[in-house]
């Protein structure tokens, strides 16, 4: 049966769980290197729910999802993150022969890191058009959403995600990832009020972020790990 994508949302919940509604089908992946770059496999199969709450503390004994353990144990999961849209914050790189917008809002993923270089490294030499195509791609892998390769005329480049969360393991790393939310899900805070609604953003599920809701790769600092709750 076809979604009803209207009524997908993300609830972020005072000091609790993310609670999903609308059917949003739900996946686990897996970051794996491949040679320079990164891709992702497939992981286990999460049962799917038309509602369902995932773990924020990072706590949890049934991993991705939410057990109550946040109150058990007093979790502050104060949100912190700005909601100015991303244009606003990002910062504009200029290629040779394509353009980058970076808000450095970063969950070290490294789908930036390409054979040929990084993300940055392909922009400054777009003029060839090898870069070019290896720019974009690092860009549009980039799960966080950080950079988005732009035309010199201004357009935008993103990929056509389906609406999806997927839940992140980076065995590389010996951690547990974040939440890779794809395909413009409005995500509500707290307060009742919403983010920018974009294709690819990262939640925080281990609890630490310092720019919660959204991950900024404090599970690798913490070895975070839902295997070990």
């Amino acid at each position: 049966m076809a979604q009803d994508k209207r009524r997908m949302k993300i609830k972020v919940t005072k000091n609790g769980p993310y609670i999903v509604t609308g059917g949003v089908p739900l996946k686990e992946k897996i970051i794996v290197p491949k040679g320079k770059h990164y891709v992702f496999e497939e992981g286990r199969t999460l049962p799917q729910r038309e509602t369902y709450a995932l773990c924020r503390c990072g706590k949890t004994k049934t991993p991705p999802f939410c057990d109550g353990t946040h109150g058990k144990i007093g979790f502050e999961g104060k949100e912190t993150a700005s909601k100015a849209p991303y244009d606003e914050r990002a910062e504009l790189i200029k290629g040779s022969g394509l353009n980058l917008l970076d808000d450095y809002r970063c969950a070290l993923a490294r789908f930036c890191h390409r054979d040929k270089g990084t993300a940055w490294e392909l922009i400054e030499n777009s003029e060839e058009e090898e870069n070019k195509q290896e720019a974009i791609r690092a860009a549009v892998e980039c799960p966080a959403g950080r950079i988005t390769a732009v035309y010199k005329n201004g357009e935008k480049i993103e990929p056509d995600h389906e609406p999806e969360v997927v839940i992140l393991q980076d065995p590389e790393m010996d951690v547990s990832s974040g939440i890779f939310v794809k395909g413009y899900i409005p995500i509500e805070s707290e307060d009742g009020t919403l983010y920018e609604t974009r294709n690819r953003v990262m939640l925080c599920r281990c609890g630490h972020s310092k720019n919660k809701p959204f991950c900024d790769a404090s599970h690798i600092d913490e070895e975070y790990s839902d295997e070990d709750t």
